[in-house]
């Protein structure tokens, strides 16, 4: 979910990173007090950024970067009340209503979050040439001047989340790696939003009071993303006109009602899908079909009847969450498959807790395709 929303970021620009290791402390119980596992993902996007991350990533991509020397004597003064050093400005819960002033040109992080910033005007990045991070986080931000990020050329890391934005500001830069644009007032996202950003890898559009219609068509135009989340908005079904490269989709706490047999045929490199928190009751026979690689799958908190069809014909899915639906029984053949058929990988997590399942009635070879039985968790949840 980049390097941040909500476990320790990774840089967005980064090649995909091996499946961490699984330690599912899980147990099969007729009544287990466990708690349901947690997957760390293969990016770790899903946390706010954490500023010690920042400055490791910024100080990796320095690394043999062509960054604008600064005359020292041309050096301003720190602003009033922030605290500079080694290229980063820190301006962080200031009560500031404005980007201040005298921001040294040599800066490549710039921490404004926690201010009351209501608007970004044209000429307060000017001379940021170098900048490389820039945090406006948990400011009243409702104005931004189409102008503003002109000069800044080199900034790869946006974080605009916690806002008043009433959309994607205008001509963000075309080296911007990451969007952090998380719960503002965004309805819509027009197209060619995002045309110029060809460099683009992780966007988080989430709790923005975002339906389908509001996403037009070409809005992801000329995008090449490995990370979108559009979580806790009103989608009423996955949208279809999202970048066909996606790795991660995160569509969780939404209005999702069901998966149509196309709904993902777009998107056929995704290896981590989260639909938790939806209302889902349907799956059409066939559609996962269309996701070969998954690796990851979260259809907790939803309302199916019955363990997805097509599960044990995906062999390099890893890890699957069903808990807390209204699952009332579990086939001998659902997850694994069968005959001569191989599976690339062995499951390392699977949660059907919290649904109305006799876990006597389940066969033992239901799941001889689990890395270990540690790795199910499977008794009734209590909450």
């Amino acid at each position: 979910m980049c390097s941040q929303q909500e476990k320790s970021p990774l840089s967005c620009s980064s090649a995909m990173l091996p499946i961490t290791v699984f330690a599912l402390l899980l147990c099969i119980a007729h009544s287990s007090a466990g708690l349901p596992f947690e997957q760390k993902a293969f990016w770790d996007f899903d946390k706010e950024f954490d500023m010690h991350d920042l400055l490791m990533m910024m100080k990796d991509e320095e690394d043999g970067s062509g960054i604008e020397p600064v005359d020292p004597q041309e050096q301003p003064v720190c602003p009033f009340g922030c605290q500079c050093g080694l290229r980063v400005v820190q301006c962080s819960d200031q009560n500031l209503h404005h980007v201040p002033r005298n921001i040294p040109p040599d800066t490549r992080l710039l921490d404004l979050q926690g201010n009351k910033i209501t608007e970004i005007r044209e000429n307060d990045f000017k001379g940021l040439y170098n900048l490389y991070a820039l945090v406006l986080v948990n400011n009243m931000i409702s104005k931004v001047h189409p102008h503003a990020f002109l000069p800044m050329t080199r900034l790869q890391k946006l974080y605009f989340s916690h806002n008043r934005l009433p959309a994607v500001p205008k001509n963000l830069p075309a080296s911007l790696v990451e969007l952090r644009i998380h719960d503002n007032h965004i309805k819509r996202v027009a197209p060619g939003t995002f045309s110029a950003l060809g460099t683009m890898n992780c966007i988080e559009l989430g709790r923005n009071p975002l339906q389908n219609s509001g996403l037009e068509p070409g809005a992801f135009a000329g995008l090449k993303l490995n990370f979108l989340r559009i979580s806790e908005a009103k989608l009423t079904g996955i949208p279809k006109d999202l970048p066909h490269n996606l790795r991660e989709l995160h569509l969780d706490q939404n209005q999702i009602q069901a998966i149509e047999l196309v709904d993902l045929s777009q998107y056929p490199d995704l290896n981590r899908l989260g639909l938790s928190h939806n209302h889902i009751r349907h799956i059409e026979h066939g559609s996962l079909g269309f996701v070969p690689y998954l690796r990851e799958l979260h259809l907790d908190n939803n309302r199916l009847s019955k363990v997805p069809s097509g599960l044990f014909h995906m062999k390099y899915l890893q890890v699957v969450y069903l808990h807390s639906n209204n699952i009332s029984e579990v086939g001998v053949n659902d997850f694994c498959p069968t005959g001569f058929s191989m599976k690339k990988t062995f499951y390392n997590g699977i949660s059907l807790f919290d649904n109305p399942i006799n876990y006597w009635e389940v066969q033992p070879a239901t799941f001889r395709c689990v890395a270990d039985r540690n790795a199910v968790h499977f008794g009734n949840h209590k909450k």
